[in-house]
C-alpha cells in the first residue's frame, strides 16, 4: 500500500503552462524559447513536426508513430532531449503515463535537462518508477532530485517507499533486507523533518510504518519511532506499543513496577486485548491491591473483552477480601499519622489508589515523602499516577517529575508522555 501521495501528472503540467520549454521548429529564428540550446538532426526534426501535428489534432496514436520514428533516427543527446521533450508534452495532452515515463527518462539520461527542471523531472521519474516496482531506478532518481535540491518533504517518502521495497517483508532482520531497511527509515526520518520545517505536519501513518519495520528488522530505533508515533497521534494503542518496548527492554522490573505500567495503558484505553486485562489483574493481585483486580475485570467484562472465565482465579480471591480490607483502612490511615516512617502512609495510600479515592492516595503519599523511610521514586510515580487519574494534571507532572534514576524513571516518563497530551 502507497503512504504518500504520488507525484502526480500535474507537477509536469505545471511546467511552463503545461508544455516543456523546446526549440521552436517554425521558421521563425528570431523567437527565443527557454531551454538548451540544440543541434537536432533535419531527419528527427521532421519527424518531430509530424508528431505535433498530430498531437495538435488529438490523433496521439499518429503522433507515437511519428515519434517512434524519430527515435529510430536519433543520432545525439540533443535529438533524445528534444524527441523527449515533445513526447512528454504528448503526455500531457493524452494523459498517457507510461509515454511520460518513457519522456522524462530520454530527457534526464540525455544530460541536456536545465537544472531548474532537473529536481522535479528526478522526482517525477522515481515515483514512477516506484509505481513499476523499480525501486533501483527510483532510488537513483529520487537521490538525483534530492542532489538537484528538489523538494525533500517530496521526494524522501519515494526514497524510504524504494528501500522500504528492496527490503521486502521476509528476513527482514538479515541482511541486505536490514540495511535498506535502515536506508529506508533514514529516508522516512528526513521526509518527516522536511515536512516540518516545511510547516506541514507529517503524517502519522509514516512513523507506525517506522515502527513497523524497525521491529521487523530488529533495530535499536524502534523506540524511538514509537515515540514520535504517539507525539503524532496520541492513541492508547500508540503508547501500548511504547508500554510493551519497555517491558520487554526491561524483563526484569519488579510486579509493583509492571503494575504502574500497566496501570498507564489503563489511563489511557491501551487495554485492548484479554491479556492486557489479566496481566493488569495479576500484577495488581500480586501487590495486594484487591479493589483494583476487581475494577480491571469488570472493565474487561463490560467491554466484552474478557468472558466470565478469564481472570476468574484472581478475581474470586480478591473479590471476598475486598470489605474487611477496606474496613481497616481508618485505622491504617490514623497509624500512618503517628508512625515514625512513611511506610503504613504508602501502603494505606496503595489501598486508596486502587480502590478509586485518588484524593485519599494522593494524600497519604505525600504524608509517606514527609515521614521518609520509604522508596522516594515509587511513592513519586504512585503519587502522580493518584493525581493523574484524580485530574490534576499539573500535580501529576511536578510528581513524575521527581523520579530520579533507573526503571521508575523510565515509567515516570512514560506517564509524562501520555501527560504531554493533556491540558494542565
Amino acid at each position: 500500500m502507497r503512504f504518500v501521495t504520488p507525484v502526480s501528472l500535474a507537477l509536469a503540467l505545471a511546467l511552463t503552462g503545461g508544455a516543456v520549454s523546446a526549440p521552436a521548429f517554425a521558421a521563425k529564428k528570431e523567437e527565443k524559447k527557454a531551454g538548451p540550446k540544440l543541434n537536432v538532426s533535419p531527419d528527427v526534426v521532421k519527424a518531430l513536426q509530424t508528431a505535433q501535428a498530430a498531437a495538435e489534432k488529438q490523433d496521439f496514436a499518429g503522433a507515437k508513430t511519428a515519434l517512434a520514428e524519430a527515435d529510430s533516427k536519433a543520432q545525439s543527446n540533443d535529438d533524445k532531449y528534444q524527441i523527449g521533450a515533445i513526447k512528454l508534452n504528448t503526455s500531457i495532452a493524452s494523459k498517457d503515463a507510461a509515454l511520460q515515463s518513457e519522456a522524462l527518462t530520454q530527457m534526464l539520461d540525455s544530460g541536456l535537462t536545465p537544472p531548474e527542471q532537473a529536481g522535479q523531472f528526478n522526482a517525477i521519474a522515481a515515483d514512477q518508477a516506484l509505481g513499476a516496482k523499480n525501486y533501483d531506478l527510483a532510488i537513483q532518481r529520487a537521490e538525483a532530485a534530492l542532489a538537484a535540491g528538489y523538494k525533500a518533504e517530496a521526494v524522501n517518502p519515494t526514497l524510504a517507499q524504494a528501500y522500504f521495497g528492496k527490503a521486502g517483508t521476509a528476513n527482514a532482520s538479515v541482511e541486505p533486507a536490514r540495511g535498506f531497511n535502515q536506508k529506508g527509515l533514514a529516508a522516512l526520518k528526513a521526509a518527516a523533518d522536511a515536512s516540518k520545517a516545511a510547516g506541514q505536519q507529517p503524517p502519522a501513518q509514516w512513523y507506525q510504518i517506522g515502527v513497523g519495520r524497525a521491529e521487523a528488522a530488529k533495530l535499536p530505533e524502534v523506540t524511538d519511532w514509537a515515540k514520535w508515533a504517539y507525539q503524532a497521534e496520541p492513541s492508547g494503542q500508540n503508547l501500548r506499543t511504547l508500554v510493551r518496548l519497555f517491558q520487554r527492554a526491561n524483563p526484569n522490573i519488579s510486579n509493583r513496577e509492571n503494575l504502574d505500567v500497566l496501570r498507564l495503558l489503563g489511563a489511557s484505553d491501551g487495554l485492548v486485548i484479554a491479556a492486557d486485562y489479566t496481566e493488569y489483574a495479576e500484577m495488581a493481585s500480586k501487590t495486594g491491591i484487591y479493589g483494583e483486580v476487581k475494577s480491571v475485570i469488570d472493565k474487561g467484562r463490560a467491554k466484552g473483552v474478557l468472558n466470565a472465565s478469564a481472570g476468574a482465579d484472581v478475581y474470586q480471591t480478591a473479590v471476598p477480601r475486598i470489605a474487611g480490607d477496606k474496613s481497616t483502612l481508618g485505622s491504617a490511615e490514623a497509624d500512618a499519622q503517628k508512625a515514625a516512617n512513611g511506610k503504613i502512609a504508602a501502603a494505606t495510600a496503595d489501598a486508596y489508589l486502587g480502590y478509586g479515592d485518588y484524593t485519599k492516595a494522593a494524600s497519604l503519599f505525600e504524608l509517606a515523602k514527609q515521614k521518609g523511610g520509604v522508596d522516594a521514586d515509587e511513592v513519586n510515580t504512585r503519587l502522580g499516577i493518584a493525581k493523574t487519574l484524580g485530574g490534576d494534571t499539573a500535580g501529576a507532572k511536578s510528581a513524575f517529575q521527581s523520579v530520579q534514576a533507573g526503571s521508575r524513571k523510565q515509567i515516570a516518563d512514560l506517564w509524562l508522555a501520555y501527560l504531554g497530551t493533556k491540558s494542565a
